[in-house]
């Protein structure tokens, strides 16, 4: 029967009889009434929710908004019903579920009974239901602080920023009293002993030579069970220790002042002058998870004892998670074994993997051990074989240096790497200096590479020519001085690999180790950033050209006439270009249009939004352009790369690449002497490989026997000091020959080689 309908706000402070008729008289505290609330919703039940003030946090929010103080707690510690409940006395509450349905049931109180599914707390170590219940607990006030946490929280530098902007700053706006006692036994005892006749009379004892003065015990041991043996009398009142312990937060939050024994200096009072030496804390790093913990608390306590924050820097990282994105779990097993893992890669790989993620920016890591292989491959091991290859031409050469030597070179190459090297220490100090460890890890990668891949590679014919002139000793000094600076810069990421390097090539006054160097600092006089930018552009003009030769066919050791570049600035530098691309001669072209017909057109898919009305005028700007360099201005719409789809159809002969400003071409076109050029080169290759296969030293000297159609006789005969000199060979000898048969570009030819003497 429907009787009226009306608004829950109209039954606001209805009073109602209750289903059971224990705690009756706590009516007349304000008890079975109804309240307001926003919590309750309608999208389930009925819109009406019972509440139990001792058994909810909502709940307890909502009675003492409403100033009802008839919170009751029939349940004992082990959530057992107490005497208050008579009929199910010493019965863990849980399991008087269905009893209590069959009483509602047997005295017509029943409404309706189903069985639901919903998010219950559950022990993490027994998998039992736990009880969420108020109880009698002591608080730090926080919520005046609120002003005073904010300006605090504004001095300290958070890496990445938004986590103490918003996460932990919004935290610290919102922030409730602090619960800081624990009913367990464990734990430091919270130092308030507390009148037996009056609750309200405290002393709090601030150390253990006060608790002993006013004992008159010797505090031997300060465990919960010793500590609440002991007894003040003072002024005919016994005082005894209230038996909560403190929140093991608030000892993380103590940290500073135990680690250096605040109150360690004479007769027990606080020695000022040494602990200003380690605080405030110059940084801190912990997981994100600590905004509501370690940070939190250390932040409070350092407010309220001493009105500023107790830490100056944070680095906040995330989790590392399983592959699959889940926890890491013992039960589980869903990681890799760590012990295997380093025996595997090593710790300097998992280490570098690790700074190089996302994790130290407080993001999540999925742990995966392919990416600790590609930290090996791209890093470490290149900067092992650079050092290895240092160590066997060094070897070979008696290169023997007592000190390492800051190379004063005229080589371009040497310059170049040097400045590099200063600027890779100028871009990790200025990361650290921010407290931003990827951002300081990741140039390692592009050195390493352009000292392998570039610097190395480019002077191989410096290390092994056989005079030890000038130019050679540059190239030990350079590469030397490089790899000891490289360590020490390295080594706080990868100490063990860092190490073994700068202790075999350190000069004899060095430190022993690398981690007793001071770390080292940029020379502002070495870095040449016009060489840099240059050689950036060689290497995007080589990277050019090496994808025309993929992309059309035109084999890596065929030579070509002629590379022709528009744009970027690589003058002075142009020998490298045409060595590493096996070019002849580098031309200089003032336009691209000499190499391309080009054409620009609007990408509509990106201009869209930007454009609106103007889209049609903007293309047809777009379509008129003369040169694009990847920004203009269009009918006042801004472009970006991204904008303008650029079309360029080389002219004949040529073949043409392009990226960002410069415009590559290559001439297609063969001479008969590019091509025995390109059999001479071809043959090369070939002898190489197989003094490889052979298990030759790389100083060893060989004698060549080639059995040639006539071309390729022809090709070799005219580059004979060119295959010599390549392949070590003291001779070069024609005629028949007892080997496999071979295909050199369409030439039939047979090779024998064997080891001669070295001179």
């Amino acid at each position: 029967e429907i009787v009226a309908e009306m608004k829950g706000s109209a039954l606001k402070g209805w009073e109602y009889e209750p289903i059971f008729p224990y705690y009756a008289a706590k009516k007349a505290e304000g008890a079975f009434r109804v309240l307001n609330d926003d919590y309750v919703t309608t999208d389930d039940g009925t819109g009406l929710v019972h509440i139990a003030p001792a058994y909810g946090e909502d709940d307890f929010r909502v009675c003492k908004e409403a100033g009802m103080n008839a919170i009751v707690d029939p349940l004992d510690a082990s959530a057992a019903f107490g005497p208050e409940i008579p009929e199910y006395q010493g019965r863990f509450c849980k399991d008087c579920d269905k009893d209590i349905i069959k009483r509602l049931k047997a005295e017509g109180k029943l409404v309706h009974q189903s069985t639901i599914v919903h998010a219950y707390p559950y022990c993490d170590r027994t998998d039992t239901p736990l009880i969420y219940r108020a109880i009698d607990a002591w608080y730090v006030k926080v919520e005046d602080l609120h002003d005073q946490l904010v300006a605090n929280n504004e001095t300290v530098h958070w890496t990445p920023a938004y986590v103490g902007e918003k996460r932990f700053g919004n935290w610290l706006k919102d922030a409730r009293d602090w619960n800081i006692s624990r009913n367990r036994f464990w734990g430091s005892c919270i130092p308030v002993w507390v009148n037996d006749a009056d609750p309200t009379d405290m002393i709090c004892v601030g150390s253990i030579a006060e608790l002993e003065a006013l004992s008159g015990v010797k505090a031997t041991d300060l465990h919960k069970h010793y500590v609440d043996k002991i007894v003040i009398k003072k002024d005919g009142k016994t005082y005894h220790r209230t038996p909560e312990v403190l929140d093991c937060w608030f000892e993380s939050g103590s940290m500073p002042y135990a680690q250096q024994h605040y109150m360690g200096g004479a007769d027990g009072k606080p020695d000022a002058e040494s602990f200003r030496d380690f605080f405030p804390a110059d940084f801190i790093a912990e997981g994100l998870d600590q905004t509501r913990g370690w940070f939190y608390t250390l932040m409070l306590l350092g407010t309220m004892l001493f009105g500023e924050s107790p830490y100056r820097n944070v680095v906040v990282n995330g989790l590392v998670l399983a592959e699959d994105g889940k926890k890491m779990s013992k039960r589980l097993k869903n990681y890799p074994d760590p012990n295997l893992m380093l025996d595997t890669y090593g710790a300097d790989a998992i280490r570098l993997y690790m700074i190089y993620s996302p994790v130290v920016r407080a993001e999540n890591l999925k742990f995966s051990e392919n990416g600790v292989k590609q930290i090996l491959r791209d890093l470490l091991i290149p900067w092992w074989n650079a050092y290895a290859f240092f160590v066997t031409y060094a070897n070979v050469d008696g290169f023997a240096d007592a000190e390492v030597v800051y190379p004063e070179s005229a080589n371009v190459l040497d310059r170049w790497i040097v400045s590099s090297m200063e600027t890779l220490i100028a871009d990790v100090t200025a990361a650290m200096d921010a407290y931003d460890l990827q951002r300081a890890v990741r140039p390692f990668v592009k050195f390493v590479e352009d000292l392998t891949n570039w610097y190395i590679r480019r002077s191989r014919r410096r290390f092994w020519k056989s005079t030890n002139d000038t130019d050679k000793l540059s190239a030990y000094r350079t590469l030397r001085y490089v790899l000891v600076q490289l360590a020490k810069v390295a080594a706080p990421f990868t100490p063990f690999i860092a190490e073994e390097i700068y202790r075999n090539l350190k000069g004899k006054s060095d430190p022993d180790s690398v981690h007793l160097c001071d770390f080292p600092t940029a020379n502002a006089a070495a870095r040449d950033l016009a060489l840099e930018k240059r050689m950036a552009d060689v290497q995007t003009v080589v990277e050019l050209g090496r994808r025309l030769r993929a992309d059309n066919d035109l084999k890596v050791r065929q030579p070509l006439a002629a590379l022709k570049l528009a744009g970027g600035d690589v003058h002075g530098l142009e020998a490298l270009i045409e060595d590493e691309l096996n070019v002849k001669r580098v031309e200089f072209i003032a336009d691209e249009t000499a190499l391309c017909d080009v054409t620009y057109k609007a990408n509509f898919k990106t201009l869209g939004k930007k454009c609106g009305p103007k889209m049609k005028a903007v293309a047809a700007g777009i379509a008129a352009l003369k040169s694009f360099g990847g920004a203009a201005t269009v009918e006042g719409v801004p472009l970006t790369e991204e904008d303008v789809i650029v079309t360029r159809k080389p002219k004949a002969g040529l073949v043409v690449a392009s990226a960002g400003p410069v415009v590559v071409g290559l001439e297609t076109a063969l001479t008969p002497e590019l091509v025995a050029e390109g059999l001479a080169r071809e043959f090369v290759s070939h002898a190489q490989s197989m003094r490889k296969e052979a298990n030759f030293e790389v100083t060893q000297r060989i004698a060549l026997a080639v059995e040639a159609d006539a071309d390729l006789r022809a090709a070799l005969e005219a580059h004979a000091d060119y295959v010599k000199n390549e392949t070590l060979a003291v001779e070069l000898a024609f005629g028949p020959v007892e080997a496999p048969a071979l295909n050199l570009n369409g030439h039939a030819a047979k090779i024998a080689l064997k080891p001669v003497a070295n001179a």
